[in-house]
């Protein structure tokens, strides 16, 4: 006769069966007293700091993707800026030996110009000379301007709470545009790489970038959305902002074109479309219109730039970064190794790295819409042929769709290098970047 199991002191249907059902070569833990009513769980050994992000990046993974993942990532990027601005303030000295202000550092490079523009305004007359304040448009100095008189602060913290606010909003618009292409899951892994991309430093600065893509974005969904007057009025207002936005007039143009030839010449929705690409120059030309009465020509700030401050376009401009390079690492140009060009190394860099995104659009071309190329492929064409901003960080950023198609694309292990590798990056030239005159944003 079979002797049934000896069961006293167990809990009925639970102590048993963890008994009978536990692997045997399983080692456990230092065990842990565990309340009446509950079931001892054995411990496993897993990588604290692993298991911790493990966790983060699982609840920020279940947040909205519409607004509050790419907001979460956003505001940590900021304050990672911040924090990278702080160790430069105390640790990096100017050329005199003083040290360099927070508000310098976040003002650095364009910012100042930019911040002359809203102080002082335009030269009244062309300068071909020296730098000035004719090379930038309007619209980012206005609304620093604007700040600045309805609200008791400084122009340095007006123009950089603009660049915060309107890189957020870039970054949930670009979020809720790529999520149409891609899907959520590849979304959140492309957002967190835009955000931790060294070019996002421009989000943390007086610069346009951030009010510049949420025009741009806003503009592409809404042509998406078919609301073709919002997107010409968008498009039009980025046109004031940058000349990079003059890739956005194509765009507009390449989305009426395929709407007309959707739908035929003879419906007047498909004719509506037209709206898009007549509204959008419409900023360069209110402010060649402002330039022509204000100094007497239309063709100030194109001169200012292209005089002043040798903005040349070539199709050999990357060719030629790539010789001087070699030259200067060589001694032909000054001394060897001191006197290296760090922009033209980065631009080098970038080149290398765009080409290697644009093959990973191309292979899912059919996913991205037409307008999105086209502002991608003006970009393209712009930075590779100019002699003064080559493929750098912040002109990637522009091209936000390369960037969020890699964030899609790469998966796994490759991916987890990606990104390691642009954080590194992004500390490393933030550093620079901050306190220099050496490597621009």
């Amino acid at each position: 006769m079979n002797t049934l199991p000896d069961v006293r002191g167990t809990r009925p249907g639970v102590d048993r069966l963890q008994e009978a059902t536990a692997p045997q070569n399983v080692q456990t833990a230092t065990a842990i007293p565990v309340p009446a009513g509950e079931v001892a769980v054995p411990l496993t050994r897993r990588h604290p700091l692993r298991s911790r992000l493990q966790s983060v990046w699982e609840w920020a993974a279940g947040l909205d993707i519409r607004w509050r993942y790419p907001l979460l990532i956003f505001v940590a990027t900021r304050v990672l800026y911040l924090a990278i601005a702080g160790v430069d303030h105390f640790v990096r000295t100017g050329s005199r030996g003083h040290m360099w202000s927070l508000g310098r550092e976040l003002s650095n490079w364009d910012g100042n110009w930019y911040l002359n523009v809203a102080r002082y305004g335009y030269a009244h007359h062309l300068i071909l000379t020296h730098w000035n304040t004719l090379g930038f448009l309007p619209l980012f100095p206005m609304l620093i301007w604007l700040l600045v008189h309805a609200l008791p602060m400084s122009d340095v913290v007006a123009g950089v709470l603009i660049s915060t606010i309107t890189g957020a909003t870039a970054t949930v618009l670009i979020a809720r545009l790529v999520t149409r292409w891609f899907g959520e899951d590849a979304v959140r892994r492309g957002i967190l790489f835009f955000c931790l991309f060294p070019g996002s430093i421009v989000f943390s600065m007086v610069y346009t970038e951030g009010l510049l893509l949420t025009l741009v974005v806003g503009c592409l969904l809404a042509m998406e959305d078919r609301r073709w007057v919002l997107a010409g009025v968008l498009a039009g207002l980025s046109t004031a902002v940058g000349p990079v936005a003059l890739a956005i007039i194509p765009a507009c143009a390449a989305a009426a074109f395929m709407e007309i030839r959707r739908r035929g010449w003879h419906d007047r929705g498909a004719l509506r479309s037209l709206a898009a690409p007549v509204l959008a120059p419409l900023g360069l030309v209110g402010f060649g219109i402002f330039l022509w009465a204000w100094t007497g020509t239309p063709l100030a700030s194109y001169k200012t730039q292209k005089i002043d401050w040798h903005e040349t376009t070539t199709p050999l401009a990357v060719p030629r970064a790539l010789v001087t390079v070699i030259k200067q690492a060589l001694g032909v140009e000054g001394s060897p190794h001191a006197n290296v060009d760090l922009n033209l190394v980065v631009g080098i860099l970038g080149t290398v790295f765009l080409f290697w995104g644009l093959i990973h659009m191309w292979r899912i071309r059919h996913r991205i819409s037409l307008p999105a190329w086209v502002w991608t492929g003006a970009i393209v064409f712009m930075t590779l042929t100019s002699n003064s901003t080559p493929p750098n960080a912040r002109m990637l950023i522009c091209a936000f769709p390369v960037l969020m198609t890699l964030g899609a694309q790469v998966r796994g292990r490759a991916y987890t290098r990606l990104l390691t590798g642009s954080a590194v990056m992004l500390i490393v030239m933030s550093m620079i970047t901050f306190v220099s005159t050496g490597l621009r944003p």
